[in-house]
């Protein structure tokens, strides 16, 4: 532990404040529409078990994602903001050496993109077990159409990060809104043309409604790339391909490349035993007739696990994340101290707000959404670890900030050892039908883990650097209130959850249990926030509530 540490300046919260709401904004927009587009697409193609076409799209759309965080998104996401910040200083303002940076980065992506769709058939083996030879010829098919999206999604990253690194963070965060209308109107288009797909087996999907949906998929994550060269021209910046890449003084971010690569490659190994367990649980209730989570199950859980933090955390360390690079050059420890601490307390105290109200309702949230409880139970499972899952991003970045990935890597090599364990653990032991909810446990576990072991390494870099640590009385301080908040909040909500339950069951029931639950789990946890002094709820809340009119200030 250490002394505390100075706070951050009113005027210096208030900006990045203003940076994190544009932009999560931007995310929460973004958000709701791929609500919609899931809500959507549980009913054109099946939300769990019962749904083959669910399952088989599942799985042939997240292997993009897949593929492009192993081939180059951590990458990109590591070395990009803090070489672009370096290279400001050099006379030109950095345009030459920006331009070799993101022609090297395309020709990379492109290349393994046309490797990765000419591969196909294996990716949808690698990611699926118990597959018979009907589900796997659908998969290879959708896959076809999906894995061109690992070149746009890394035209999206390259583009995107390049605004950020000068200071511009809106459009990246308002793109993918851009996507979402588009696969909504794919989805949509779909379930008027082909009604009833969520019971169509493998034989039935057609060329046609392949196409359809996947190729609309596609399309907006293409777009969603595309829409940010307007911007890029707004700011200035002119791209112009430039090759011959030896001299470019890539030394650093090659090394710091090469650790995140590593990494994300443990990362992604590990996510093949999940993908098959979860395929082979989801095949096999479906071939008993018994409905309960999939592997689509835990993609829809994941999204809504995943708001929270892409509202607030991605949002907020985006912004820092210049500012951690800036101050690292200059090696001012100080300074990336203190905006660790205070953006690591503003993520714990968003994330916990999101426990409690998951835990207390997530089957209800399930059952409202995607008429399908079994994915809020995986909501549940899968909450628990959500609080040190984002602390974890934003001490990943402050190493990136000192080019640092060896450290990133060795907390990856932990959380995916205790994944593995857990996976192995869940095959063996636990029935099928409880098998994806325990996979989100797993997680919760291997978030805790890998959290722990991330702020004891950053606490030894900053140790070494200036003798002190990482404000950790604070943190401590923050963390224990806001776990006794998050526990009496959450039981608020698990009562009105058992009142629904003694009302009935049913999509309207659940809707008015998340409905009454939330406000009660809001205004609960916002009440103890006051009374026990979190003041990282009004640093959060404030600066936004100034802005608008009328609204009183926490």
């Amino acid at each position: 532990m250490s002394a505390e540490v100075d706070e951050p300046t009113t005027a210096s919260k208030d900006s990045l404040a203003r940076s994190s709401a544009l932009m999560a904004s931007g995310t929460l927009v973004s958000r709701v529409l791929g609500f919609v587009r899931v809500a959507l697409l549980a009913s054109a193609i099946g939300g769990t078990a019962a749904g083959v076409g669910g399952q088989v799209f599942d799985v042939a759309n997240k292997a993009p994602n897949n593929f492009y965080i192993l081939v180059a998104g951590g990458v990109l996401n590591a070395v990009l903001v803090p070489q672009i910040v370096k290279a400001f200083r050099l006379p030109d303002g950095g345009q030459e050496f920006v331009d070799r940076l993101i022609t090297l980065a395309l020709l990379i992506m492109a290349v393994a993109t046309v490797l990765i769709t000419a591969a196909a058939p294996l990716v949808v083996r690698l990611y699926s077990k118990g597959w018979n030879d009907d589900w796997l010829a659908l998969g290879t098919a959708m896959a076809f159409w999906c894995l061109p999206q690992v070149f746009f999604y890394g035209l999206y990253t390259v583009l995107g990060q390049v605004l950020n690194a000068r200071g511009s963070f809106g459009p990246f965060m308002w793109a993918p809104v851009v996507n979402n209308v588009v696969a909504i109107g794919g989805t949509v288009a779909f379930l008027a043309v082909y009604p009833g797909g969520e019971g169509f087996t493998a034989q039935r999907w057609t060329p046609q409604m392949i196409a359809l949906l996947a190729g609309t998929a596609t399309a907006g994550v293409a777009l969603q790339a595309l829409v940010l060269l307007w911007p890029l021209h707004r700011v200035g910046f002119r791209y112009r391909p430039r090759f011959g890449f030896r001299g470019m003084g890539l030394g650093s971010a090659g090394r710091v490349a090469g650790w995140t690569f590593a990494g994300v490659l443990v990362g992604q190994v590990a996510f093949i035993p999940t993908s098959k367990v979860m395929t082979a649980a989801g095949e096999a209730l479906n071939a008993a007739h018994v409905d309960g989570a999939s592997g689509n199950s835990y993609s829809y859980a994941y999204l809504l696990f995943m708001l929270p933090h892409s509202l607030v955390a991605v949002s907020l360390v985006t912004a820092l994340f210049t500012r951690l690079s800036k101050a690292a050059v200059a090696g001012d420890v100080a300074a990336v101290r203190r905006d660790f601490s205070s953006g690591a307390r503003t993520v714990a105290v968003a994330g916990a707000l999101a426990v409690a109200a998951f835990v207390s309702l997530g089957p209800a949230v399930g059952g409202a959404m995607f008429g399908a409880r079994p994915i809020g139970q995986v909501l549940v499972a899968m909450a628990v670890g959500l609080v040190p899952f984002s602390v974890t991003y934003l001490v990943q970045r402050v190493f990136y900030a000192y080019e640092d990935a060896r450290t990133p890597f060795v907390v990856q090599v932990v959380v995916a050892a205790v994944t593995t364990v857990g996976n192995v653990v869940i095959h063996f032991e636990v029935p099928v039908q409880w098998q994806v909810v325990a996979i989100g446990v797993s997680m919760s576990a291997a978030n805790v883990v890998g959290c722990v072991l991330g702020l004891s390494l950053l606490r030894r870099r900053f140790h070494a650097l200036d003798g002190r640590g990482v404000d950790g009385h604070r943190l401590l301080r923050t963390l224990v209130r806001l776990t006794i908040i998050t526990v009496l909040a959450a039981v608020v909500g698990f009562a009105v959850a058992r009142a629904g339950a003694l009302v009935g069951q049913g999509r309207v029931v659940d809707l008015a249990v998340v409905l009454v639950g939330g406000v009660l789990v809001l205004a609960v946890f916002t009440l103890l926030c006051r009374l026990m002094r979190v003041r990282e709820l009004e640093d959060l809340v404030n600066p936004l509530l100034r802005r608008v009119p009328g609204l009183r200030r926490l």
